[in-house]
């Protein structure tokens, strides 16, 4: 496997404030196991249905992660420590954050090292 280039701890959370972060019947059973919960229980709680309102998959339901507000992004995974910047549930985390960003790159890891060069600022967080 190819080396990545970029480095999830150095930054913000950027992918935990997509506004859908989809989820699967095992997604779910695993964040129920991981809070000793039931199936039902992690499906009320953690979970919220979508219907895609446009393009190509328009009327379809899709099954994604709760928000609540955050203060660089607008919103953000409810899983998603907002002090800390990091997620909770690493271990438990859904498919969709395990395989992303899908590639050895990362095109916001990249921007924000960009940027925090160029503003001489290791902390530096483009405002949303």
């Amino acid at each position: 496997m190819a080396k990545v280039k970029y480095d999830c701890s150095k930054c913000p959370g950027y992918c935990c404030s997509y506004p859908r972060i989809s989820v699967t019947k095992k997604d779910v059973r695993r964040l129920a196991d991981h809070f000793g919960i039931t199936e039902a229980a992690a499906w009320k709680k953690f979970i919220r249905r979508y219907v895609v309102e446009d393009g190509e998959d328009k009327g379809e339901i899709e099954y994604i992660l709760k928000h609540r507000k955050d203060h660089i992004y607008a919103t953000i995974c409810q899983f998603f420590d907002q002090d800390e910047r990091r997620c909770t549930i690493y271990e438990a985390r859904p498919s969709v954050c395990r395989e992303y960003p899908d590639g050895k790159i990362c095109g916001y890891y990249n921007f924000l090292k960009f940027e925090r060069k160029h503003q001489d600022d290791k902390e530096f967080i483009p405002s949303a």
